[in-house]
């Protein structure tokens, strides 16, 4: 699954101003964090500085509850920090959770790894030297526990491997973070800033871990990695405790409005998170199209045709566009059988 719906692509295939369409094609959350009316003026005059990074990397520490044994380094983005990773961790195989992601395979392909998808990554062949999880999934949202991967991650230091976690999606439940359970295990942990603050744009991501590499990353992105905006709001918001507590029971409440309409549409719910929701219907690809005619773009899968991914509409009107929309599609298609 490649990163991001593309909305462009829809735009250039059932036309529309990019104002007219209702983007669910993303896991973003619609409501972003407000960036403040007038950043210091040094954040876009001068090169980023030290002390701001390091304001930025204690904020993280503090929201993702990170040992102060474990190293912790800031990129523009997760993304950034995926090619790195073949080079920073053992040689060897790759096992990937999957369907997730298509970013981590191509950069562990890139690099001259084989890499090995599985349903069961708990069952692993012994060949493979890292596991990678995303947990929670994208798009089908399973979560696995920190004491499962916490064994996983004994069995991959058996044979001299590492386990690679993505928590792009867990500030949604910060409560099921491997983070604060790790100890000495040979374990990476991804974090993303853009998804549950709703500023994506912004790019901003870390990866925790063993200080030996954590360090060699910081080292491989060199000075001024991160831009003296990201700085400024990146650490302002990871502060901010009181709006991430009320964001997410505001993504909670916005979701089960969500799954209550697509449920009403006839669409079974296989999984999801408060910030996406992962759909099923046997005439899916249809369903995609109608839907997009009304200017509307889910985001669905060539590896599997029966399923739609829905991001949070954003407001009662937009939850109330799709929801015609979808009644509008149904009956097109009833209508179509019964002919």
């Amino acid at each position: 699954m490649k990163h991001g719906g593309d909305l462009f692509q829809a735009m250039a295939t059932y036309g529309g101003a990019e104002e007219d369409w209702l983007d669910l094609s993303t896991g973003i959350n619609p409501h972003a964090y407000p960036v403040p009316a007038s950043l210091p003026a040094s954040a876009w005059t001068r090169l980023p500085a030290h002390a701001g990074h390091e304001s930025l990397l204690d904020a993280a520490r503090a929201a993702y509850q990170v040992p102060a044994h474990l190293g912790l380094a800031a990129a523009p983005g997760t993304q950034v920090i995926l090619p790195h990773l073949p080079a920073l961790l053992p040689e060897g195989g790759v096992t990937i959770a999957s369907p997730t992601y298509s970013s981590h395979g191509d950069a562990w392909r890139a690099a001259g790894r084989q890499v090995i998808k599985t349903a069961d990554i708990f069952h692993e062949g012994p060949e493979s030297r890292i596991a990678l999880i995303v947990s929670p999934n994208n798009p089908d949202g399973r979560w696995h526990e920190p004491e499962t991967l916490l064994k996983l991650a004994g069995d991959m230091q058996q044979r001299g491997g590492f386990l690679v976690v993505d928590e792009a999606f867990t500030d949604v439940d910060p409560s099921r973070s491997l983070l604060p359970h790790l100890t000495e295990e040979p374990v990476l942990v991804l974090r993303s800033f853009g998804k549950f603050f709703g500023l994506a744009g912004l790019r901003l991501g870390f990866l925790a871990g063993p200080r030996n590499i954590t360090d060699v990353l910081a080292r491989r992105l060199e000075s001024w990695s991160v831009s003296g905006p990201a700085l400024e709001v990146g650490t302002q918001a990871l502060r901010d405790l009181d709006w991430q507590t009320a964001m997410r029971k505001k993504l909670a409440q916005e979701m089960a409005a969500l799954e209550g309409v697509l449920r009403a549409a006839g669409l079974a719910i296989r999984g999801g998170t408060s910030l996406y929701v992962l759909a099923e219907h046997p005439g899916a690809a249809r369903l995609h199209q109608a839907l997009a005619r009304h200017h509307i773009w889910a985001r669905a899968f060539d590896y599997a045709p029966a399923w739609l991914r829905f991001g949070l509409p954003g407001s009662p009107e937009g939850l109330a566009r799709l929801q015609q929309a979808l009644a509008k599609a149904m009956a097109s298609r009833e209508e179509a059988t019964s002919c």
